[in-house]
C-alpha cells in the first residue's frame, strides 16, 4: 500500500510530512522504501515525548495536560504542525503538502486512563482536519504496526 501512496501523492502533485508518536518511524521508514519516495516525502517527526510534541509540532502544552498526549485533537495538532512546519522548511505552499500524525498507547500497560491499542491517526490537508479513532489488540509492536498501517491504508482513502 505505501508504494500506491507514493504514487498517488505524485500523480496529484502532493508532498507528504509525517508526525509519529507510537509508531515510532515505522510510517517514514514504510515509505522511505518505495522507490520514488524522495519526490513526495518531506520528512518525518518522531515525537515520543510530550515537550518534543509541544516544541517541534506545536502542540498545545495545556491540552496534553489535561487531555494527555493520546488524544484525538493532539494528533489533529500533530498533523497540522508537521504539515505547516515541514511545508515552510521546504519551501513550499501547504496547501500542496498532506500531514499525517499517529499517537496512541502500544502497551502494555494503559497511560493516563488510555488503555492499549487506543490508536489516533490524523491527517492534515488543503481539505482540513480529519481525526480516526481506532483500537488495536496485540502485542506493543503488533500494535505499533497496525497503527502504520492503518495510516497508510487512511492515506491510500484520502489521495484516492
Amino acid at each position: 500500500m505505501a508504494e500506491q501512496v507514493i504514487a498517488l501523492a505524485k500523480k496529484a502533485g502532493l508532498s507528504i510530512a509525517i508526525a509519529e508518536s507510537i509508531t515510532g518511524g515505522a510510517l517514514a521508514s514504510a515509505f522511505i522504501g518505495v522507490d520514488g519516495a524522495s519526490e513526495v516525502i518531506l520528512g518525518g517527526i518522531v515525537a515520543y515525548q510530550d515537550r518534543i510534541k509541544e516544541q517541534l509540532l506545536g502542540v498545545s502544552p495545556a491540552l496534553i495536560a489535561n487531555q494527555s498526549a493520546v488524544d484525538a485533537e493532539v494528533a489533529a495538532q500533530m498533523a497540522e504542525g508537521v504539515r505547516e512546519r515541514l511545508s515552510r522548511a521546504a519551501g513550499k505552499d501547504a496547501g500542496s503538502v498532506i500531514g499525517v500524525a499517529t499517537t496512541g498507547v502500544a502497551g502494555p500497560r494503559s497511560v493516563s486512563g488510555r488503555k492499549p491499542g487506543e490508536v489516533f491517526i490524523a491527517i492534515s490537508s488543503s481539505q482540513g482536519v480529519t481525526v480516526y479513532s481506532e483500537s488495536f489488540e496485540g502485542s506493543r509492536n503488533q500494535i505499533r504496526m497496525l497503527a502504520r498501517d492503518r495510516a497508510i491504508e487512511i492515506l491510500r482513502e484520502h489521495l484516492a
